[in-house]
Formats: structure tokens, C-alpha cells, sequence
């Protein structure tokens, strides 16, 4: 069996803010040590406490923009006023070398790989099990973010026009109880590791297996 290969696949997390897609990715992350995080780059200020490089690739506005241009993006969008994007480079490498990457993306960096490589691509989206629990996580949230009640208000009303996208997704996953949400995310990943055509070389092994007959 040393000559079956798996190619990596592309696991992407979408979820309006605080509906815990973050809390979900580190726990996966933490149990899975062929899946790796997709480091975004983006022109956002760095908070408190962010590794660059780890956490995002932190970039100047006309770095970004070069980047886009040079064809060095996955993908990219605008969000709060600032950049977000995936560079390219490192997902393709672990994808070639059978890693998993997992993605903290919303729906429009979603659509974009989807157009681009649709057949590595397995995309989640994790809802609210209301919007007063959605409402509650942001202002728990904000006491270490130090967000304005402005901000709040705006993710609300962006939480609207993300959740809209649901059905451009593979699944769909109501976070009521994160352990169980968790779990859930978990299986979907395990169950499209082994789907028959992630598997490199399993022709030459099953005419192996059929020749000894």
C-alpha cells in the first residue's frame, strides 16, 4: 500500500462572527496533525497578542494589491475595510505533499476557490442556533476585542447577508452546543479523506489486487 497517495483536500469554515467557526478550527487543529491552518494575509492592524505569520501575514494596502496582481492569491476580499486574502504558494504545497488545510474564510473567498479548484474543495457552514445567541457571543466577545457598540451592530447586520449563503455550501452545521458541533465538523473531514477520488495510484492497486487472483 506504500504506493497509495492521498492529495490534501481544502476545508473551509464560513460563519458570520461569533457563531464560533474560530473556537471549532482550533480544536480541530489541535486532534488532527495532518491538517494545517491557511495563514491569510491581510492589511487589518495587528491585536493584541497576533504572531505575524501564524496568526495573518500582516501587509501594507499596496503590498496586498501587488500580490493580487502578481497572481499570488488563492483569493481575496474586502471586509470592515480591509484586505483579507490566501496566498498561494503554501496551500498548493501541502496540498502536493497530502496535508489538509483548513480555512477561516467567509463566502466570497469560498466562491473564489471554489471556481478555481472545486474538486480539492469541502466547504462548511456553521449558523447560530438563534440570533440572540449570535447577539450574546459578540458582546461576550467584545470584552477582550474592545469593540465599539457600533461594531457589534454592524456584524449583526452583516450576519443577515452572510447567512444567506448557506446553500452554497456542502454542509450545513447549527452550533448549539460546540462539543457536538465540533464532533460533527470532525466526521465531515474524516469522511472526505477517504472518497475515492482523493486517492492517488488506487487503479494500479486494485489491478494488483485483481492479477492475483
Amino acid at each position: 500500500m506504500e504506493n497509495l497517495k492521498r492529495r490534501g483536500l481544502m476545508y473551509v469554515l464560513s460563519s458570520p462572527s461569533g457563531a464560533g467557526k474560530t473556537t471549532i478550527t482550533r480544536a480541530l487543529l489541535k486532534d488532527n496533525d495532518n491538517l494545517v491552518p491557511s495563514v491569510s494575509a491581510t492589511t487589518r492592524p495587528r491585536r493584541a497578542g497576533e504572531v505575524q505569520g501564524q496568526d495573518y501575514m500582516f501587509v501594507e494596502t499596496n503590498e496586498f494589491r501587488e500580490m493580487i496582481d502578481g497572481g499570488d492569491m488563492l483569493e481575496h476580499a474586502k471586509v470592515f475595510d480591509h484586505y483579507y486574502g490566501t496566498p498561494r504558494g503554501a496551500v498548493e504545497e501541502a496540498l502536493a505533499g497530502g496535508k489538509d488545510v483548513i480555512f477561516d474564510i467567509d463566502w466570497q473567498g469560498t466562491q473564489q476557490l471554489f471556481e478555481l479548484a472545486a474538486e480539492d474543495l469541502v466547504r462548511v457552514f456553521i449558523l447560530p442556533p438563534s440570533k440572540s445567541a449570535l447577539e450574546k457571543r459578540l458582546r461576550e466577545r467584545s470584552r477582550n476585542t474592545k469593540e465599539t457598540e457600533e461594531q457589534i451592530r454592524d456584524r449583526m447586520s452583516k450576519a443577515e447577508s452572510e447567512m444567506s449563503h448557506y446553500s452554497e455550501y456542502d454542509y450545513v452545521i447549527i452550533n448549539d452546543d460546540i462539543d457536538k458541533a465540533t464532533s460533527q465538523v470532525q466526521l465531515i473531514l474524516d469522511a472526505e479523506r477517504i472518497k475515492r477520488r482523493r486517492v492517488q495510484g488506487l487503479s494500479d492497486f486494485v489491478r494488483g489486487l485483481m492479477s492475483g487472483l
